[in-house]
Parts: structure tokens; C-alpha cells; sequence
């Protein structure tokens, strides 16, 4: 059985002490873990079928049209009614997800214009190019969060290792690294991201690589003066007395005394690098083009003011996503703030 320490007790209490936190890494996680799965949410391909006796999952594997007594060796559309007729022939059947179409699904059978209204056809009604609203927002929340993870992280690991660094050794290193760091941090970097997408091919990596060149420089002021602070402790000293090496001595003893403010700030952290995602998708300059985008939806809600749900269900994503994080975000503050020696003070 694992046996946490006393401060990991506390910590951990006082953080389901705060309710709205707690829930809403809750909710989160559940949102998260779903999107995860979008595949079998929504899309364009049944679940599981069966034909002539035999199982078939088109979700995983690509079978081409030919294996259910088609012509074209290409992947079989199950949207296509002559391709339905041919599995209902073999005895077959399909089961669909719940949503029966991709993010990238264009609907030619809807009855009305596109931009189309929700019905129950499209719970959420369809965009421009009538593909379906709600997959859209499946996978770009999806999309969202794993860019906003994975920019949080790198940014994370390479903002603590220079601030550690100026921290630690100080004097013309950290007078030096500041110097640098103030310049950096004073670039238009908004403008310079616009620059350096358009000059580039977009695509998820190559944004992460744009946006790891500037986020980093978030925890960098908070390390750097935990460090300053640490370094001359007297267990430090110890421990340099003792011959340990320097990188030895800030990743055991002073770095688990930063880590805690670390922690605390990496909700907020991924809170803006997914508006910043956001907001390059809406001006045009994030993801390839046709690609889930929350920003490309409340784009076109802008263009198209005479179809609301558009900028709605965009709007109201954003506000959800970034509200639960919010929150828990205050809880982990919570739940590392050393005052608060008594759950739920």
C-alpha cells in the first residue's frame, strides 16, 4: 500500500476541500478522457459491422470497397448508399456512433443551406461547409488540450532549467540570462508568430516549435527566485560541503522547493497556451486549414452572424474549458499554500 507523507496528506485534502476545484478537475478529466475516444463519438464510419458472417471494425482498420463486392479498391464510403446496399445484401449490418459523421464529414444530404441550423439531424447544426458542428468541437477540444499539455510541458521543462540555472549560480550567469530574458520577453511576440507561421508550412508540430520559443519564459522569474532564495540554506551548503555535484544539489534539494510554485502556476499555463492556439486559429495562422479548430469556428460565426450557433457553441466551449481549469488551478494554489495548516481554512 502507498504511504504519502504528511505534507502530501494535506496537500491533498486541502485540495478536495475545495469543492469547485476538485469537481472541476473532475468534470475535466471525464471531458478529456471522452475526447479521447472521439472516433467512437463521432464519425463517418460504423463502430462495428458485420457482413457474410464476418466482424468488421472500420473504425481500425481501413477496408476498401471491394471486400463487400464493390469496384473501386479504395477505402469503402459507409455513407454511400450503394455501399450500404452492398452490406445489406451480404446480410450485414453496422452500428454507428452516436454522432454518424467526422470532423471533417461535409453533409451533401441536409435540406437546407449550409450554414444549417441544429436539428436532429445535427445537434448543433453545421458550418459553411456543412460538416458537423458538435464533431467539430469533439476533436478540436480535444486537439486544444493535448497542444495545450504538450506546449505546457516542454515549455515548463525548458522555463525551470533557465531559471534554475540563473538561480543557482547567480552573479554574471543570472545577470546575463536576465538580460536576455528581458529582451526575449519584450519582442511583439504576437506579431512575430504571425510572421513566422506564414513564412512556414503549418501543421501541429511546427506550431508547437513557434510557441515553445516564447512560452518558456512564464516560470522562469518564479525559479529563478526560489533558487536565489534556496541556495544558500544551510542543508545546501551542506550538501556542497560534502562534495555533491552541483546539478546533484539543485535537482534533490532545491529544486522540490520550487516545484512548488511550479506547480501552482501550470493550470494557468495550460489556460494560456490554449487561448493562444485559439486565438491564432481565429486570426488564421494556427492549424492547416480544415483542421478541428475552436478558433476557426468562432471565426466563421464572425463571418456568418446570421448563423448564431456557430460563435455560441464556440464561445460557450471556450468558457467551459477554460472556467474548470480556472478553478483548478485555485485549488492547487490552495492545496501548496503553506498557511493553510487546516482543511478548508
Amino acid at each position: 500500500m502507498l504511504r504519502l507523507r504528511p505534507i502530501t496528506r494535506r496537500r491533498l485534502a486541502n485540495f478536495r476541500a475545495n469543492r469547485r476545484g476538485y469537481w472541476s478537475l473532475w468534470i475535466f478529466s471525464n471531458l478529456l478522457v471522452l475526447s479521447l475516444f472521439a472516433e467512437l463519438i463521432a464519425n463517418d464510419k460504423p463502430i462495428v459491422m458485420g457482413f457474410e458472417g464476418g466482424l468488421y471494425f472500420p473504425v481500425l482498420v481501413t477496408y476498401a470497397e471491394t471486400e463487400f463486392g464493390g469496384i473501386f479498391p479504395t477505402e469503402a464510403e459507409y455513407r454511400n448508399s450503394e455501399v450500404q446496399a452492398l452490406i445489406e445484401a451480404g446480410d450485414g449490418w453496422m452500428v454507428w456512433p452516436p454522432i454518424p459523421y467526422a470532423y471533417d464529414t461535409i453533409d451533401r444530404d441536409i435540406d437546407t443551406y449550409a450554414p444549417s441550423p441544429p436539428s436532429f439531424r445535427h445537434w448543433l447544426g453545421t458550418d459553411d461547409v456543412a460538416r458537423d458542428v458538435a464533431a467539430r468541437i469533439i476533436y478540436g477540444f480535444r486537439m486544444s488540450v493535448l497542444f495545450g499539455l504538450g506546449l505546457t510541458l516542454f515549455s515548463s521543462i525548458i522555463g525551470i532549467s533557465v531559471g534554475a540555472i540563473q538561480g543557482y549560480f547567480g552573479g554574471l550567469v543570472d545577470l546575463l540570462g536576465q538580460r536576455f530574458v528581458e529582451i526575449w520577453a519584450g519582442l511583439p511576440v504576437l506579431f512575430l508568430l504571425i510572421i513566422l507561421s506564414s513564412l512556414v508550412e503549418p501543421g501541429p508540430l511546427v506550431l508547437l516549435g513557434l510557441l515553445l520559443l516564447f512560452s518558456w519564459m512564464a516560470l522562469v522569474g518564479v525559479v529563478r527566485a526560489e533558487f536565489l532564495r534556496t541556495r544558500n540554506f544551510d542543508y545546501v551548503r551542506a550538501s556542497r560541503a560534502l562534495g555533491e555535484s552541483d546539478f546533484t544539489i539543485m535537482r534533490q534539494d532545491v529544486l522540490p522547493n520550487a516545484m512548488v510554485s511550479t506547480l501552482t502556476f501550470m493550470p494557468f499555463l495550460l489556460n494560456g497556451s490554449i487561448t493562444t492556439l485559439t486565438s491564432l486559429d481565429f486570426l488564421g495562422f494556427g492549424l492547416p486549414a480544415g483542421s478541428p479548430s475552436l478558433g476557426e469556428l468562432l471565426a466563421q460565426g464572425k463571418a456568418n452572424i446570421q448563423a448564431p450557433w456557430l460563435g455560441l457553441a464556440g464561445f460557450f466551449t471556450l468558457v467551459i474549458m477554460l472556467t474548470l481549469l480556472i478553478f483548478v488551478g485555485e485549488a492547487v494554489r490552495d492545496a501548496f499554500d503553506p498557511r493553510r495548516s487546516v482543511v478548508g481554512v
